[in-house]
């Protein structure tokens, strides 16, 4: 019944996930280091309990991944935690004295790790099913399911097979990416979808996706492509962070040169029927390709991006966030929002585009989409707009997802020319 106490005063940046030592002598948590920044790298830091007069120790310093779902093993000796790493949200085991940080299950997306006195447990999912309770010994072998509760379902679908691929992106550093077979193989040349994840600060990770989700567009006929451009999470964080300043620079090399590797790698995908699909800051990506990259591609389907991004900061409410990507506000440095601003190409474009966008969304208002289907109404272009007028920055309900799902699925086939 005591006052609460503040126990990381000395940190303005994010504290979280707070989780005791089995013994109850060590407070381990996760901690930021820059203020204002939610893809700023996470630390694994411990501090002992009772409080006293002892600093928080940054645990992980040395280990260049965010970490998430922090949890004790029962012997005190090591912490649980699972991170996005190089294309897989991985399982590690984090010694609590050295720090050193070492691979468990690096196969997949793995989530909620809990250790028993003999073996771990934990939700495994991949791009190829949805997820399951697992367990493995303590070292990480032995993995195996403990449940099969979509083991009938999937029996009765067929799934595209995912394949990991790696290529030479932005100054020719090393950039990841997926590919997803069509569900029925192929007759012929497939038409190919370029999934653009948003953030721009995530990844396309080896997980099964409730909302873009690749194996609806395997299921239709379509190979897929997904880059984990710059700005990706799991390739360090100097890799995220590069994308600051630089939103329509760094990412665009990649996506060109992704989609030029993934093509000439697989002759069966048809590099003259392709279309690019984003949300969030996909969207923004994908207003900014229809004028810095507007002869490539059949058609574009752009969800919540933004179209002028000097007016979204005005617009959203995470200022925050365009103020840390955008390097300052738009009077200090308006050179930062018209850099790589998708208002400033209207004149070039000319791809057809589906533009969707929701009434609720305040991270991206509705005003963006708006705007985004006037211009291309105003320029002549072939154009849809799907509205939710009771959706926010995501479509969460089931009968609108549906709803989503068709007219897009709609929109690829007119423009893609592939009978569904």
């Amino acid at each position: 019944k005591g006052a609460p106490r503040r126990l990381t005063a000395g940190n303005p940046a994010w504290d979280t996930h707070p989780v005791f030592s089995p013994d109850g002598k060590t407070l381990a948590y996760l901690a930021m280091a820059v203020p204002g920044y939610e893809s700023d790298r996470f630390r694994v830091t411990t501090l002992p309990w009772p409080v006293g007069k002892a600093t928080p120790r940054a645990l992980t310093e040395g280990w260049d991944r965010s970490p998430h779902n922090l949890a004790w093993t029962a012997d005190g000796k090591s912490l649980l935690a699972t991170a996005d790493h190089l294309g897989q949200h991985a399982l590690f085991a984090i010694d609590a004295r050295s720090g050193a940080a070492r691979a468990l299950v690096t196969d997949g997306t793995v989530r909620g790790p809990v250790a028993g006195q003999a073996a771990l447990y934990f939700t495994l999912d991949t791009l190829r099913g949805p997820a399951e309770l697992f367990t493995a010994a303590l070292d990480g072998g032995g993995l195996r399911p403990l449940t099969q509760l979509n083991a009938a379902r999937l029996a009765a679908v067929q799934m595209g097979e995912p394949r990991q691929f790696t290529f030479k992106g932005w100054n020719d550093e090393t950039v990841h990416g997926w590919i997803v077979e069509p569900a029925r193989g192929t007759k012929g040349r497939a038409p190919v979808v370029m999934l653009i994840h948003g953030g721009p600060q995530g990844s396309f990770a080896n997980n099964f996706h409730y909302r873009w989700n690749p194996q609806i567009y395997a299921a239709a006929g379509y190979g897929v492509v997904m880059v984990d451009f710059h700005g990706s999470t799991g390739y360090g964080q100097a890799f995220t962070d590069s994308i600051q300043g630089d939103w329509g620079g760094k990412p665009l090399v990649d996506l060109q040169r992704g989609l030029e590797q993934a093509l000439g790698a697989n002759p069966w995908m048809d590099p003259k029927r392709v279309c690019p699909l984003g949300a969030s800051y996909g969207g923004y990506l994908v207003n900014w390709i229809a004028g810095a990259w507007p002869d490539r591609f059949n058609c574009l389907v752009s969800h919540d991006g933004n179209l002028d991004e000097r007016a979204a900061y005005f617009q959203t409410e995470e200022l925050w966030f365009p103020e840390r990507d955008h390097l300052g506000t738009p009077w200090d440095n308006p050179e930062g929002y018209e850099k790589h601003n998708p208002v400033n190409l209207v004149k070039h474009w000319k791809t057809p585009m589906l533009v969707i966008h929701g009434a609720r969304d305040f991270r991206v208002v509705e005003t963006q989409g708006l705007g985004t289907f006037n211009a291309l109404q105003r320029r002549g272009i072939r154009s849809q707009l799907l509205y939710f007028p009771d959706e926010n920055h995501w479509v969460l309900k089931p009968h609108n997802s549906i709803q989503w799902h068709e007219t897009v699925l709609d929109w690829l086939a007119e423009h893609l020319q592939r009978k569904r």
